[in-house]
């Protein structure tokens, strides 16, 4: 979730909410004027606010502003103990990253933290930066996950839209080939793949929508810009119980047809359905999302004659 990092009132609220992560903003959604004193109201916000549960981010300023620097040093010095990640926007070069992860180890070893200890999540935003992806990716083990930031992609491509995250009804979808570039840039590398905000905070199927694009390219999740947008991401990236105990049963049954005990088998019927290796490598996909948030199994599968 995004949180405005000026905002004392959503500083505070923003603890409260059921989202996987919060990012404290001290980019697009702080004016120029209010970024010394957000830098100042987020080290507070990490240091005595309560983020049980929740991954702490911090977006700064992209690295080519004359704020990025003093970003890194005020919100690691002042909160590098309770801080997750450093988001970094605008990724348009992989020299950004090296910039960002040599700040940090300095940092660190001026702290005595960790050295590696605090990740990078990269925001690729640009034409520029799909064009490095791949080594952007690469850049350093800190790196986490890579980000899809539409309204500036938007902006930069000159597409005829007004809405971040609405490309508008053409037809097609044009960001299909940067989204599957991002995500398998993303699997290639071991790295989440997140989708970044849709700004119509009203429009709940538009957002569901967009998510549910998002999900069929395999993303890990999606930024909420409300908390009324929660539920809905929540949903559209956590299998539905029955999807969760098949992928359950299918693991099962794989394993114990492809054993000994089983009869060695390599491809087998689960009902109507052929199951194979390939079967069982997508259903733990499923399973390991329902692990992560402990669903409970309704189902089980019993061998013949057990």
């Amino acid at each position: 979730m995004a949180v405005p990092g000026s905002s004392d009132k959503m500083l505070k609220k923003a603890q409260g909410f059921s989202s996987d992560q919060v990012f404290l903003d001290l980019e697009d959604a702080v004016a120029p004027v209010a970024k010394p004193a957000a830098r100042t109201a987020v080290v507070q916000a990490l240091n005595h606010g309560d983020w049980s549960g929740k991954t702490r981010v911090v977006r700064v300023n992209d690295a080519d502003t004359e704020w990025a620097h003093e970003d890194v040093l005020q919100v690691v010095r002042g909160a590098g103990a309770n801080l997750d990640c450093i988001m970094l926007p605008k990724v348009e070069r992989v020299a950004h990253i090296h910039w960002l992860d040599v700040l940090l180890t300095q940092i660190e070893r001026e702290l005595g933290l960790p050295v590696g200890g605090i990740g990078i999540e990269a925001q690729i935003e640009g034409p520029a930066g799909l064009s490095e992806i791949d080594a952007i990716a690469a850049a350093t083990s800190r790196t986490e996950a890579l980000i899809f930031g539409p309204g500036d992609f938007m902006a930069a491509m000159k597409m005829p839209a007004l809405t971040i995250g609405a490309p508008g009804a053409s037809g097609f979808d044009p960001f299909d080939t940067v989204l599957m570039t991002i995500a398998m840039t993303a699997r290639k590398y071991g790295l989440q793949a997140i989708d970044g905000p849709f700004a119509l905070i009203r429009d709940l199927d538009g957002y569901r929508a967009s998510a549910e694009r998002a999900a069929a390219y395999g993303y890990d999740g999606k930024w909420v810009l409300h908390p009324g947008q929660i539920d809905t991401a929540n949903d559209v990236f956590a299998p539905t119980q029955a999807i969760y105990d098949k992928a359950e049963m299918i693991i099962d049954a794989y394993d114990y047809y492809s054993s000994a005990a089983g009869g060695g088998l390599g491809a087998v019927m689960l009902g109507d359905e052929m199951i194979d290796e390939a079967s069982r490598k997508l259903a733990l996909v499923t399973a390991e999302r329902g692990r992560l948030i402990d669903m409970p199994r309704t189902t089980r599968f019993d061998p013949p004659n057990s």
